[in-house]
């Protein structure tokens, strides 16, 4: 067997997708049609895009109800499902609040408490209407949903899905990091996913071997910023509208990228107390943890190897 691999940048992340494959001119071709469904979900589901139907959707906000896809009706209705289990930590509708914060420039300030409760009226899963006929109304003025915590996992768990349904049986789609791999390399061994260490992120500190499932990590060593010696993540909490603190990263094993992606956004917000009891109540989910002074939390299950 024989690996194929593309590399390529979708959904504003870096993708590599695998193929373990004996035939040269088959992956090439599962490698394309992977390629080409990554491309139309971000079509679908992008914020940057004015026909999306994100876009269309957020245009409508406390206006009038829109039919949406089957698929993305779907996903809606997951998501408010993940926002209810995590008590609001994850919640498509935080996108309002992004526009509060500058996590990239050196100039971050925090917004006054006037702001920040107007805009927090804009947020929350409850104000998410599903009607029928894959009817669904932001039923709040200046409501923004994004995909952000599960676009690329979602798109993951369809390429997955796609080549499975065509007989691939050892592959790999990594998006930045984010990985979903089921079968093995080609000499046999398990495929595996280094946990980079927060404060240098080229260097890895644990290794996590993947059989059949998806990793996602949500880490504050890109972007953060650091505020009175403390360091805040770029995740922010749609509960309290804040950024949240103590925490340098978060990474999440489950049967699916989409579920991985949207707990390791949750655990961040929830912290290490509440995120770990949540995740040991899940069945096939597990979780490693990094606090602001470098302690690793796990959950029950996980299994490690510290070294390659």
């Amino acid at each position: 067997m024989q690996s194929h691999k593309v590399q390529l940048r979708l959904m504003g992340s870096d993708f590599e997708l695998i193929v373990v494959e004996q035939d040269a001119a088959t992956s090439q071709q599962r490698l394309h049609e992977g390629v080409a469904e990554i491309q139309r979900i971000e079509q679908l589901l992008t914020e940057f895009n004015n026909t999306s139907q994100t876009a269309l959707l957020n245009r409508q906000a406390g206006v009038q109800p829109l039919q949406v896809d089957e698929e993305v009706y779907a996903l809606i209705a997951r998501c408010i499902r993940l926002s209810t289990l995590t008590q609001g930590a994850f919640d498509i509708t935080a996108g309002a609040l992004k526009a509060l914060y500058n996590f990239k420039g050196s100039s971050f300030q925090l917004p006054d408490a006037a702001t920040l409760a107007a805009t927090l009226q804009a947020v929350g899963s409850q104000h998410i209407q599903l009607q029928g006929d894959r009817t669904v109304y932001l039923s709040r003025k200046g409501m923004r949903i994004g995909f952000g915590a599960v676009g690329k996992g979602y798109a993951a768990d369809r390429v997955k899905a796609l080549w499975m349904a065509k007989g691939i049986k050892n592959g790999v789609i990594n998006a930045s990091g984010d990985l979903t791999a089921w079968g093995t390399q080609p000499d046999g061994s398990p495929w595996k996913i280094g946990i980079a260490d927060p404060d240098n992120p080229a260097k890895i500190m644990l290794w996590l071997p993947i059989n059949n499932a998806a990793v996602a990590t949500s880490g504050n060593y890109e972007q953060y910023f650091e505020q009175n010696g403390i360091r805040y993540s770029h995740n922010i909490d749609p509960v309290s509208g804040k950024p949240v603190p103590f925490i340098k990263s978060v990474t999440v094993v489950s049967p699916s990228a989409e579920l991985s992606d949207a707990l390791a956004t949750a655990v961040t917000v929830m912290g290490r107390e509440a995120g770990m009891y949540l995740v040991d109540q899940l069945p096939n989910v597990h979780c490693l943890l990094i606090d602001a002074e470098n302690q690793v939390f796990q959950s029950r299950h996980i299994n490690i190897h510290a070294t390659a």
